[in-house]
């Protein structure tokens, strides 16, 4: 037994010592990444907390506040046209038990007047605009506004629009394609090679029952949302973005962790929030 020690030992040693040393030298096997843009005020679903999601008034609302990178969803309708919606179904948004791609552009429901805040319980929004916006017309309006598409079904005709309609308003190096499922980014990658990806989920909801339990999820937590793993990140060139971030103490552990970005249904409340704390947070590195 000791001899086995005797030979363990010093090599589990010197992994976890080269562990650590690659940890915080990532620059010795990966090279730096390119940044395209830095973004710390992102807003989620065009900002939902103050206006109602993902329409052209809150779009242009979080764009006044200052934001940095409007975050949102798209699917198609049935006569093809690219709408800024985050479900197919409609019922939650609507009232209308009716799927997107069943209808067309023209014969889509208008927003509840009052919709309920998604990541904050028990909170409504409301606005003038209920209509539902185009991706099209987000791209006119705001040529130069970084933006972060969800793609959210394996759609290969979906892909293809965005992609043209990418290209044509000339927004590769500002447009992010993100999904929860990798063989979508797979496809975006396919479609368009040079596309910036943001994998990464909105909830975790663990499918297997050891996975539930609270002592694992608590060692997960520790595991990933940990400083040095953000600093690992951001010496790699990768920005890390946590969401959805919607109350100032929510706000001040983001950036408090080493997040690059914090991605808010309140745009408003963010600026606040970071025009006062801008003296203590640390400049992005290119």
């Amino acid at each position: 037994m000791s001899g086995f020690l005797y030979f363990i030992l010093p090599v589990l040693g010197g992994y976890v010592l080269t562990s650590l040393y690659l940890l915080k030298n990532p620059h010795l096997l990966h090279r730096r990444k390119r940044t395209a843009f830095h973004c710390r005020h992102i807003s989620h679903r065009g900002g939902c907390g103050e206006r109602i999601e993902n329409t052209m008034e809150a779009f242009t609302h979080s764009v006044a506040t200052g934001t940095e990178l409007l975050e949102l969803d798209c699917h198609l309708t049935r006569d093809g046209h690219v709408v800024v919606s985050h479900d197919e179904n409609l019922l939650r948004q609507t009232g209308r038990d009716v799927d997107m791609s069943s209808l067309d552009l023209q014969d889509l429901p208008l927003y509840k007047e009052r919709l309920e805040v998604t990541f904050h319980s028990g909170h409504f929004s409301s606005g003038a605009d209920r209509r539902f916006a185009l991706l099209e017309d987000v791209f006119r309006k705001f040529p130069d506004m970084p933006v972060n598409v969800e793609i959210k079904e394996v759609n290969c005709r979906l892909i293809e629009k965005v992609s043209e309609l990418v290209r044509r308003y000339s927004r590769g190096d500002i447009t992010v394609w993100a999904s929860e499922d990798d063989s979508i980014l797979k496809k975006c990658r396919q479609v368009r090679p040079a596309a910036l990806l943001s994998p990464g989920r909105e909830t975790f909801i663990p499918e297997n029952k050891i996975l539930k339990n609270k002592l694992l999820l608590l060692l997960i937590k520790k595991l990933t949302m940990r400083p040095s793993l953000f600093r690992h990140l951001t010496a790699r060139g990768i920005q890390v973005h946590l969401f959805v971030c919607n109350e100032n103490r929510d706000m001040e552990t983001a950036l408090g962790l080493g997040a690059t970005g914090v991605m808010t249904d309140y745009p408003m409340l963010l600026k606040n929030y970071l025009s006062h704390a801008s003296e203590q947070l640390p400049v992005p590195t290119q």
